[in-house]
């Protein structure tokens, strides 16, 4: 098991279960006493969560949004195929929006490397295109990120979207059902997210199924308006089937 899988397994079990001591979760990873405590170390100073004495607790309340940092640990294969899906389905030359989020940080690595002009919605999307300059256009919009999440929210932010038009606005969520929509936890995010749609020919959303079936806090539109959903296996089958007779497009990878 990588590092990367184990601190993901390890930030699930912590989170899901509100705490776990070191004996625990050395059973649940099959690793050692140490490699757990340098685990809960790491995990700690990243803010994923609190160590305690003989293990670790998780910092969310119920209804939380979970932070950027535990998120990024979370289903990071299948984000993965997500991610590879989504770019297969954008044509070099075409302008994109790139929502905020862990899986649309994988979709910016790809993109960076294809001759497409994207304007990305978060600090660390920014810098993957900024770092190591390819056949990508950068375009970079006003905003103030929200703090721990680099998303860019704000006047400045709704100001750039308005003025531009896009090929693919690529969105990720906190929740998506037919019933309910699409969601967010954070109102600004939610309202980035609407302009965002409406600036775009077409709406791509990218999110693992975990997601699927679930509403969070703050509303971005019906699943009506989305033209493409790209998700993985563990995608409910009946709210799969509800969203594609709402006339959306599903594929599962």
């Amino acid at each position: 098991m990588s590092n990367a899988d184990r601190h993901g397994l390890i930030a699930k079990a912590v989170r899901d279960s509100g705490g776990a001591t070191v004996q625990e979760l050395a059973e649940l990873t099959g690793a050692s006493d140490m490699t757990i405590r340098r685990d809960l170390d790491t995990l700690a100073a990243q803010g994923v969560l609190e160590r305690v004495r003989g293990g670790a607790r998780s910092l969310l309340l119920r209804g939380e949004e979970p932070p950027f940092a535990l998120r990024a640990h979370e289903a990071v294969d299948a984000k993965r195929r997500i991610a590879t899906e989504i770019s297969a389905l954008i044509a070099d030359g075409e302008s994109v929006l790139l929502d905020s989020g862990t899986t649309c940080l994988e979709v910016a690595r790809l993109l960076r490397e294809r001759p497409v002009t994207v304007m990305p919605l978060s600090l660390q999307a920014i810098h993957v295109f900024g770092e190591t300059p390819g056949p990508a256009t950068l375009v970079v919009p006003g905003g103030q990120p929200r703090a721990a999440e680099g998303a860019l929210t704000g006047p400045l932010t709704l100001a750039s979207l308005a003025a531009l038009r896009f090929d693919t606005a690529v969105i990720g969520c906190c929740g998506l059902s037919a019933a309910d929509g699409l969601t967010a936890y954070d109102l600004d995010d939610a309202a980035v997210k609407k302009a965002g749609i409406t600036s775009a020919r077409r709406t791509v959303v990218g999110t693992d199924g975990g997601k699927l079936g679930r509403t969070a806090y703050a509303y971005v539109g019906p699943a009506s308006l989305l033209h493409t959903l790209v998700t993985d296996a563990g995608a409910p089958a009946d709210e799969v089937a509800a969203l594609e007779g709402a006339g959306t497009i599903v594929k599962t990878v």
